[in-house]
């Protein structure tokens, strides 16, 4: 055995009896992946509250967006209500802080002025050109009830986001594509 072979699988997470890549927990478990960048951590402390939310409902029930929602809401990702920039601004914030990065607002987003002259989709667009020169991305996902929601990504995974969150049923935008 080599000492790839060793490694492999010690510590996986998925039971023997699933289908592998093709499974929603196995497109789960590598959002969440993607979303906490050399986080692996993170990524299955999420994986493991998906799990749980998720084992005793019945499967054809489950919005796996509304679990991960939940199980990442403020740590790898944020939900906040549509007329909200204040709380925009810090779950942004929030998530830009856990790689040493800050997002160039524009203006002081402390300032009651700032908010009066901004709304949700410039903010996205501000955080997403801000964060690209450092190789991040700024996804934006469609919630029913008119609020924002979004992640981080690594640049260089914008394609794995784009399928996973196609298998996943997420409908998915950039930052700078909110409206």
């Amino acid at each position: 055995m080599s000492p790839s072979d060793d490694d492999f699988d010690t510590e996986h997470p998925f039971d023997d009896g699933e289908e592998g890549d093709d499974s929603v927990e196995a497109c789960v478990w590598q959002l969440l992946l993607l979303i906490n960048p050399g986080d692996e951590e993170t990524a299955m402390q999420q994986f493991a509250a998906y799990r749980d939310a998720v084992g005793h409902a019945d499967g054809a029930e489950i919005e796996p967006i509304r679990v991960i929602s939940q199980v990442i809401d403020w740590r790898s990702g944020f939900h906040v209500d549509a007329d909200d920039t204040r709380a925009l601004v810090q779950a942004i914030d929030e998530l830009t802080s856990r790689w040493n990065l800050s997002v160039e607002w524009d203006g002081d987003p402390d300032d009651d002025d700032f908010h009066a002259d901004v709304d949700a989709a410039s903010l996205f667009a501000m955080a997403y050109d801000s964060l690209t020169p450092h190789g991040y991305t700024l996804w934006a996902w469609e919630t029913d009830d008119g609020s924002y929601a979004g992640w981080m990504t690594l640049t260089r995974d914008n394609e794995p986001m784009r399928e996973l969150a196609t298998a996943l049923g997420i409908n998915m935008r950039l930052g700078s594509e909110v409206t």
